[in-house]
Order: structure tokens, then C-alpha cells, then sequence
């Protein structure tokens, strides 16, 4: 796969899954422009390792309204077009419902779905636009999780955020394809990173790793190859497609 002289904006792309997208995409002759909430630190490190110099770091809250509009209109200030869209920031928090007060079930759903869904509903239209505008298509890849299908009862907000992000990305390849741009979406089971490597080392870890006959979480890179896939040239008609990477820890008809 060649992605020479493409632009490619990755939320949260300087840590786990989202380093390895940005690895894999400069790899390739991508230009990463490299979004980051708050560890700018992480974000230019990264910019150091990829080859190439045509990187960038962009600082954006993506849960802000008006921060999203403002980090597109930098990304392609900067760049000159935005050709691949990677919505890969998220969070969760858990909150068992027969566990949480009132107030922090509510604000748990509010800051979810924020990242979750709304940010990238706003750049997958902020992006669909300047694609549509300059007429030369584009790819959007939006990271979803097993979750938005098996269900998630300690951190239900999380679920039903990747639920809506799969629903959102499904309509939108219908109606997003008559001008060149294609959806897919990438769900990924338990994956190695830093945000779970302690839960891994302790004795939850052996049951986690015991839900793939694999006996083991995935890797980052291999996320990483099944939104290379999507935002491939050649992967027009898997628009609309949900790949999961799980180790088949979970199985959908």
C-alpha cells in the first residue's frame, strides 16, 4: 500500500493504537498531521521517529465544538487538503449503573459521547466538506470497539458510543459515496497499550488474554494494517465495512 503525497489527520495519534496508525501511514509516505489533546511531549517525540519530514503536531480538545472546526481549518492551512480522515481518540470510564450516583451517570454519558461520537461526527463533516469542495474523494477510517456489540455493563456509555459511531459511519458511506469518499470502520477487542498495560500484568490480564484462542491481546500495528486496508486505493467497494479485531474473542453474525 502507497500513501505518497496523501495528508492524513489522526486524532489522537501520538499514543497506542494511534501511534501505530501514524507509524504505519508515514511508513508509507503519508504525511501525518498528528492531532493530540494535552501530552504535546508524546506528540512531538512521535513527529521525531516517523520518516519524512512533513509531519505536524495539532493541539485540539476534539470534545469542543469549535476546537474541531478550528483543527481542520490548521490541518489544511498547514498541509493544503486533508485526503484521509482517522477518528482514533476516545475514552472510558467506568460506571456500573447499580454502582454510580445520578450526577456521574450523567456526566460520564456527557464526556463519552463527546469524544466519542460528536467529535467525530463534526470532523467526519468538516472533512466530507473540504473533500466534496475539492473534488478529489477521500477516505475516512473510524476506531470503534467489540464493545458496540457484545455490550459494555460496567462502561455502558462507552458501548453505546461506539454503537452510534458504527451507525454513523454506516449512514454516511451510503450517502458519502456518490462523491468519492468511503467509510470503514475498524473494531478492535483488548489491544496492547499503555493505558491497559497495568490491568494487563495483574491477575485480570490471564483472563483478558484467555478470551481469544490466541491466548493473547492484539497488537497496535495490527489494528494499524486493517485501517491501511480501508483507506487503501482499491478498498472503495468494503465502504460501510466493520472489520473486527479481536482475535475472534468476539464472534457477530
Amino acid at each position: 500500500m502507497n500513501f505518497e503525497n496523501k495528508v492524513v489527520l489522526i486524532t489522537g495519534g501520538s499514543r497506542g493504537i494511534g501511534r501505530a496508525i501514524s507509524e504505519a501511514f508515514a511508513m508509507r509516505g503519508a504525511s501525518i498531521a498528528i492531532n493530540y489533546q494535552s501530552n504535546e511531549e508524546a506528540a512531538e517525540a512521535l513527529k521525531r521517529t516517523l520518516p519524512g519530514d512533513r509531519h505536524q503536531v495539532f493541539q485540539a480538545d476534539i470534545a469542543n465544538v469549535d476546537a474541531c472546526e478550528q483543527l481542520v481549518e490548521d490541518v489544511v492551512l498547514h498541509f493544503g487538503r486533508i485526503d484521509i480522515l482517522i477518528n482514533n481518540a476516545g475514552i472510558h470510564e467506568q460506571h456500573p449503573i447499580d454502582q454510580v450516583d445520578y450526577e456521574n451517570w450523567n456526566r460520564i454519558f456527557d464526556e463519552t459521547f463527546a469524544v466519542n461520537l460528536l467529535a467525530p461526527a463534526r470532523l467526519m463533516y468538516l472533512c466530507a466538506q473540504h473533500m466534496m469542495k475539492h473534488g478529489g474523494g477521500g477516505r475516512i477510517v473510524n476506531i470503534s470497539s467489540r464493545g458496540a456489540f457484545r455490550g459494555e455493563p460496567d462502561q455502558p456509555a462507552y458501548g453505546a458510543s461506539k454503537a452510534g459511531l458504527n451507525a454513523l459511519s454506516q449512514s454516511l458511506a451510503q450517502k458519502l459515496a456518490p462523491h468519492g469518499i468511503f467509510i470503514g470502520v475498524v473494531a478492535p477487542g483488548f489491544t496492547e497499550t499503555e493505558m491497559v498495560a497495568d490491568l494487563l500484568a495483574s491477575p485480570k490480564g490471564d483472563v483478558i488474554r484467555a478470551q481469544s484462542p490466541l491466548a493473547r491481546v492484539a497488537r497496535p500495528r495490527e489494528v494499524a494494517y486493517a485501517v491501511l486496508f480501508l483507506a487503501s486505493e482499491g478498498a472503495e467497494f468494503s465502504t460501510g465495512t466493520i472489520i473486527d479485531v479481536n482475535g475472534a474473542s468476539y464472534l457477530r453474525s
